[in-house]
């Protein structure tokens, strides 16, 4: 039999033990569902929302000062004052305390006093919003000191903001093209579990006996992996569009290419992992670390410039940053084939596939020598 033939029978064969596996839909198909619906109602919910936060006003002797300053802070429509009105300094205290407040802030008791006190809760005292208030009340107070002198203000700040894509975008559509690429990671790290269930079941070592080789049966099993991977990224992506308000400018040609090389990248990882479990146990272990580490060094959920800059080399070595990056470049911003980066990236997605395809039939064909022996 040809290794056509062989590939055909193979994948047959193992479409067929997944089809009836439940175990493989629900973590091909359904946990990445899951898992994306989590991390986009985390980290997209309130991304759009206006800055609000609700404080307390502390004012026990009333003065031109505190009235002043009152007033100010009364203007600005992102300071909410819990019921409306200055209370006691106990009350607002106890109300930071309990957390039904974001802060308290206590006016000057004299018009003498030139300073006012910023009370936050300890467990938020490095909070953003502790950091907001913080810089919205310097704000106030610089105001405050030009109006004491009699001077206006010269200069003030515009802010503006500059995209690489010729279209509209937000927080949501990276994050969305970043959980599409770490569930077809996950799905092909994860999902070749069932080649050590396989081993411990004898399977594995009847094939050895066989003609057939085992490059060309972990190959059937990623391609079939492959398929689930399409669902995947249709799925998801409708998901994120329509339920999320995700935008998608996709330029199809490019994602292509991205897809089908970074989804048999990271099904080889799985292969390789394989190779070397002696347990289903051994082999989840494994293939958690490696997830768990290319989750949150890979900028799926946030750029790899805002990480500390010692991070960043293991960022970018890692292949999940650059699935993600293409993922972005085909599906966000319409990036064309003769993108040196897109090329770059699947350049990097091509070896990490390639090395570990290798190892792990070297493992499964040294594990086979032994076995004979």
């Amino acid at each position: 039999m040809n290794n056509f033939n062989q590939f055909k029978k193979m994948f047959a064969a193992q479409l067929k033990l997944t089809l009836r596996e439940k175990q493989a839909w629900f973590w091909g198909i359904f946990f990445p569902v899951i898992l994306m619906v989590i991390f986009m109602v985390i980290f997209s919910g309130n991304s759009d929302d206006e800055f609000q936060s609700e404080i307390a006003i502390v004012a026990d002797n009333p003065n031109p000062a505190s009235e002043m300053l009152l007033t100010q802070m009364n203007q600005l429509p992102i300071l909410d004052v819990k019921s409306g009105k200055p209370v006691s300094r106990n009350t607002a205290e106890q109300w930071v305390k309990d957390q039904e407040v974001d802060a308290a802030i206590i006016l000057p008791e004299s018009a003498e006093d030139t300073s006012f006190v910023l009370v936050v809760n300890k467990e938020d005292e490095q909070g953003v919003t502790t950091q907001a208030l913080s810089a919205i009340l310097d704000k106030v107070v610089q105001q405050a000191n030009l109006s004491a002198v009699g001077a206006t203000p010269t200069y003030d700040i515009q802010f503006e903001s500059v995209t690489a894509s010729t279209n509209e975008l937000d927080y949501t559509d990276f994050l969305l093209t970043g959980m599409i690429a770490l569930s077809i990671a996950q799905g092909g790290m994860f999902g070749m579990v069932d080649l050590v269930e396989m081993r411990r079941k004898g399977l594995i070592k009847r094939l050895r006996m066989t003609p057939a080789k085992m490059g060309i049966f972990g190959l059937s099993d990623m391609v079939m992996r492959l398929l689930f991977s399409i669902v995947q990224i249709l799925l998801l992506s409708l998901i994120g569009v329509f339920i999320f308000g995700a935008n998608l400018y996709i330029n199809f040609f490019s994602l292509t290419i991205i897809f089908l090389i970074g989804a048999l990248s990271f099904n080889a990882l799985g292969y390789f992992i394989s190779s070397f479990s002696s347990t289903q146990n051994a082999y989840m272990g494994v293939a958690n670390i490696v997830s768990f580490l290319m989750m949150f060094l890979s900028g799926v959920f946030f750029p790899i410039e805002t990480m500390p800059e010692w991070l960043q080399p293991v960022s970018n070595i890692l292949p999940l940053t650059y699935f993600a990056e293409g993922l972005r470049d085909s599906m966000v911003y319409e990036t064309g084939v003769l993108s040196g980066t897109l090329w770059f990236g699947i350049g990097v997605l091509v070896i990490w596939g390639a090395i570990t395809f290798l190892l792990g039939s070297w493992l499964y064909k040294r594990k086979s020598i032994v076995a004979a022996r």
